[in-house]
């Protein structure tokens, strides 16, 4: 396959494919030609993910990014790459999970990612509150972002199982200054709420080099407000109104997911965000093949949540409490189903790292991270509004101490071309802690007694070898296996009077891996790849129940780990201005790890269980070209459809035989990209997500409602022109049909995006 392309789309198609060695030659005008041999391709940063990976990546650059996405959080650079859906409730959400091929939006411990080589994944749970930390990392900083689909690598814990996500920031050569200026708003309407939310952020960027040593710094802000996280409802009651309950108007009449009456009564969770990054990194270069550097980023979170009664008397006051009569029936609201919230958070993240680039016989990587909550706090009130509103009594969550550190040794060897060893050691430890205080004033007031607490740490320790070997001009095998060492201690469970702990837990694993390439024509790359992984339990997972009468209830220190086999089938094809690849894949799951009713034991009992096996069969078609048709044309788009079904499930037998929560049949995205002219540029792009449920029995069958988890089709815009030079004007809009969908929470609606841009 020859291509004489720009270096984007060199970078591009090297993210597509890669896999190893590419041969570069030169046709009779002196063009460089690039043949792609599980390919190696410059333009651009290179991809960090060593070329030993046999799976498919995909990618995306800098400059993809500034022309063709509305990036206003960093998680928005992955909306167009294949069978990928980032859980971005609004615009500053810090509850953005990864959603793969085989994983759903709730599942954040089945993906990883990394900045730098740093991990930013929050394997503390595996639920919305423990998402990346995609805050410490910003838009103007990235080079490039690449995923690895599966569990393919040996270099990589279980929990890629879903994917892994490695973004690459840059360094400067010489002395640059960036800033960026965006505003955006959204008109939002839904049962009772017609409002407008919107916000800015601001950023800036400064940088440079002298001699062997350089400096990065950036900083920005972001003011955002976010429509209804979610809302009270009740089930349509047939209770009569009585003389004493409080007449009220305004409530709004619904379905819920499994398609029964009900009323909604107010919105919650409508969050005003302030959020602040900083972040300093220092490189000094050994040799032009060794560099080391140092990483230090602050994120500060301050995020006010609005409640707001759709409810009103007869004197039109809204009414938060109490027994109410709408249309002639009875419901009662309790003191705290308007509950607002404060939250508060000031997180620190430390990377020193050491590489090699030789290229040569020998290379090694090693890096060292470590990830701080600060401070952490949420407040929530104990009374109804609008008492609550003018401070009283509540509680206060804490999870100062809480964190994480990793370490990872990478080594390769490269023997007379022929074979390439990979070889390493992995440590992380995470700690979990948790005190849930009472206060007598929730908006200002201290910690007081204590509520309820947690506590618990999980280690692991990892070794793992991995060869490609080149055995003949188009073939290669790749043969690797990682052993994990797990334990899980320090663990304990406080109520306001009791505290009482868990044991300790050891585990051993190892996990194979076998890939096979082969090229049949310089045009055709065929490749199979077969992986075990374990995704072990989280401190959350294990520890966080509660207590009665002296007991532990409501979790088990015992849960097994995920176990996954997957396997996957690809075939790519250069198109000479573009490539084109079919991927089968299938993950056979056993113990998975779901919240779920235990509903052979009476009382039934729900908590974090081990479901015994889920299977996911799909196929994959990705595009991706340039100058197609025109010149000045980009186009990149998938298809992916997914079968995923519970076979086995002994706790909850009502869901066998259905399909996995939060993974849809079909997924759909594409991008089109037109340069007009060196300053003018045109994106389009369109999302599509298929039917899907969130309950394991496949109960809710109506997703296109609060609580539903619903299909969609969104188009998105965006319009870019360079004024200058050094200035760049943009304007886009997200869900440009506005349509109203829902992941359980509703979606924005169309939101549009101002941005002006200033490079020195």
């Amino acid at each position: 396959m020859k291509l004489n392309c720009k270096p984007l789309v060199l970078a591009v198609l090297g993210a597509l494919s890669s896999g190893a060695l590419a041969e570069q030659t030169s046709n009779k005008d002196g063009d460089t030609a690039i043949q792609l041999d599980e390919v190696v391709i410059t333009g651009g940063a290179p991809s960090p993910l060593p070329p030993t990976v046999q799976a498919v990546v995909e990618g995306v650059t800098a400059e993809t990014m500034a022309e063709s996405i509305n990036v206003v959080n960093t998680e928005d650079a992955l909306k167009y790459l294949p069978s990928l859906q980032i859980r971005k409730r609004f615009i500053g959400d810090t509850n953005g999970i990864v959603a793969s091929r085989s994983s759903g939006t709730l599942a954040s411990a089945r993906a990883l990612v990394y900045a730098d080589g740093l991990l930013l994944s929050n394997l503390l749970g595996n639920s919305f509150a423990y998402p990346p930390r995609w805050g410490l990392v910003t838009a103007e900083e990235i080079a490039r972002i690449d995923v690895l689909y599966g569990p393919f690598s040996a270099l990589y814990p279980g929990n890629s199982m879903g994917a892994l996500i490695h973004m690459t920031t840059r360094m400067p050569d010489k002395l640059e200054a960036h800033v960026k200026a965006q505003a955006f708003t959204q008109d939002f309407r839904l049962y009772g709420t017609d409002e407008s939310f919107s916000g800015h952020q601001l950023a800036a960027a400064l940088g440079s080099r002298s001699g062997a040593w350089s400096w990065w710094f950036n900083a920005s802000r972001l003011d955002s407000e976010g429509q209804p996280m979610g809302f009270v409802t009740r089930p349509a009651s047939s209770t009569p109104a009585e003389a004493g309950d409080t007449v009220a108007t305004g409530a709004r009449h619904d379905r819920d997911p499994r398609g029964s009456k009900r009323v909604v009564l107010g919105a919650t969770g409508m969050a005003h965000t302030v959020q602040d990054h900083a972040k300093l990194k220092l490189a000094y270069d050994f040799s032009p093949a060794v560099r080391a550097t140092y990483t230090v980023g602050l994120w500060q979170n301050d995020a006010d949540n609005g409640v707001a009664s759709y409810l009103r008397d007869g004197a039109g006051r809204a009414v938060y409490s109490g027994t109410v009569n709408v249309d002639g029936r009875r419901y009662t609201l309790a003191a705290t189903d308007f509950s607002p919230s404060r939250a508060e958070a000031e997180h620190w993240m430390h990377g020193l790292a050491l590489k090699t680039s030789t290229g040569g016989e020998w290379d090694g990587e090693a890096v060292v991270s470590v990830y701080d909550y600060g401070k952490d706090l949420l407040r929530s009130p104990g009374a109804a509004l609008p008492a609550a509103g003018r401070g009283g009594s509540g509680q206060i969550a804490d999870l100062e101490g809480t964190g994480w550190t990793a370490v990872d040794l990478r080594g390769v060897w490269r023997a007379a071309g022929a074979h390439e060893l990979s070889f390493g050691y992995h440590g992380d430890h995470y700690k979990l802690r948790t005190l849930v205080s009472n206060t007598s004033d929730w908006i200002d007031g201290g910690a007081r007694s204590r509520k309820s607490a947690f506590t618990g740490d999980t280690e692991t320790t990892a070794l793992y070898l991995q060869e490609v070997w080149r055995f003949a001009p188009a073939w290669s095998a790749t043969l690797g296996g990682r052993w994990e060492r797990w334990e899980a201690h320090d663990g304990s469970i406080s109520n306001a009077t009791t505290t009482l702990r868990f044991g300790e837990r050891e585990e051993h694993f190892f996990s194979p891996k076998l890939a096979l390439a082969y090229r049949p024509a310089p045009e055709w790359m065929l490749r199979a790849a077969l992986a075990r992984a374990y995704r072990m339990p989280t401190v959350a997972e294990l520890y966080q129940g509660s207590i009665s009468a002296n007991t532990i209830v409501r979790n088990d220190p015992g849960l097994k780990p995920e176990k996954a086999l997957a396997a996957e089938l690809t075939a790519e094809r250069d198109l000479g201005n573009g490539l084109v690849r079919l991927s089968l894949f299938e993950e056979d799951a056993e113990d998975a790890l779901f919240s779920q009713t235990d509903v052979t034991v009476t009382p039934n009992v729900t908590n974090i269980q081990n479901i015994d096996k889920i299977r996911t069969r799909g196929v994959e078609l990705a595009y991706q070209g340039v100058d197609v048709g025109l010149r000045g044309l980009d186009l990149a788009a998938s298809l992916t459809y997914a079968d995923s079904e519970i076979l086995a499930n002994r706790r909850n037998p009502a869901s066998v035989g259905k399909k996995q929560p939060r993974v849809p049949d079909w997924r759909a995205v594409l991008s089109a990209t037109y340069r007009q002219s060196e300053r003018l540029a045109y994106a389009l792009g369109v999302r599509y997500s298929g039917r899907q449920y969130g309950e394991l029995d496949n109960g809710d069958v109506n997703g296109d409602t609060y609580g539903g988890v619903g299909r969609f089709f969104v188009v998105d815009a965006r319009v870019s022109y360079k004024l200058a030079r050094q200035w760049t004007a943009a304007l886009g809009v997200d869900n440009l049909n506005d349509q109203k969908h829902f992941v359980y929470h509703p979606y924005p609606q169309r939101t549009w995006v101002a941005e002006l841009k200033a490079d020195f």
